[in-house]
């Protein structure tokens, strides 16, 4: 649910042009390499989008060796900048909720981040320990957690940073689906998130708005992204690039705080 929009987006623009988009599914950890190199060598596309950007990623490093088009929804370590790639400001959005975390007098703040080296969450982590350190407040490991991205991932975790000997007053969550089950395991350790314990989540879905409390979120121009993700990848293949010539073009998008009851 969370990518359809960007889809929709990436869609539209891409029809326009006259292509069409074949979505390959997977959960974040599951790479499909054989799949890809499939794709790849019988050309069964003219170009492939990767998500889920790990922050070493084969995929692109094997992409970048066959010269095949492609372009990713993230950044990664590999392969330099010879493709376009859009991402979204997870660094900054780690930072942002920190201050405003501090902001209402919170100095016991944890993280819980993704595991399965994905990018975005060394980006969130980053953003996360700098802004500490700005405000003066030591970084402690105790209170840093990684898990799966989903409801079970949050349900399991959650508890390992409460059990810290000075426990958090506060958590920042990675994504929605994560922050529902560490609600739910804060519930269960008779903890009630947007009163006893302050919750943000990174990126924002339709669903953050509908949790018991709603949760403040930081919310993704998703559809716009996607049609943005389209033209840097058409401008990197000449047969879409236009008079002016092949670009190679990276941005990073911002996140709006959705402030909610959670915090």
């Amino acid at each position: 649910p969370f990518f359809i929009p960007l889809l929709i987006g990436l869609q539209g623009r891409l029809a326009e042009s006259g292509l069409d988009l074949t979505v390959v599914m997977g959960a974040p950890g599951d790479y499909q390499q054989e799949r890809l190199r499939r794709v790849v060598e019988t050309r069964r596309a003219d170009a492939v989008v990767l998500a889920w950007t790990r922050r070493e990623d084969e995929r692109i490093d094997y992409l970048t060796e066959r010269g095949f088009p492609f372009a990713t929804l993230g950044r990664s370590r590999s392969g330099g900048k010879s493709y376009p790639s859009l991402d979204l400001d997870f660094e900054k959005a780690g930072s942002d909720a920190v201050d405003r975390l501090v902001a209402r007098g919170h100095r016991r703040i944890a993280a819980i981040r993704p595991a399965l080296n994905l990018n975005f969450g060394y980006l969130f982590i980053d953003g996360y320990r700098k802004a500490l350190k700005r405000h003066g407040i030591e970084v402690d490991p105790a209170l840093i957690a990684e898990g799966f991205i989903n409801e079970a991932g949050g349900y399991q975790v959650t508890p390992r940073v409460m059990l810290a000997k000075d426990r958090p007053t506060a958590i920042i969550f990675n994504n929605d689906a994560r922050a529902r089950g560490g609600c739910k395991a804060l519930a269960e350790m008779g903890i009630r998130p947007g009163h006893d314990i302050a919750v943000i989540v990174i990126v924002d879905t339709p669903l953050c708005r509908y949790f018991s409390p709603a949760l403040t979120a930081f919310r993704p121009a998703l559809e716009p992204m996607g049609r943005r993700l389209a033209e840097m990848l058409l401008a990197s293949l000449p047969a879409f690039a236009g008079p002016e010539g092949t670009r190679i073009m990276r941005e990073v998008w911002p996140l709006e705080l959705i402030a909610r009851e959670s915090d």
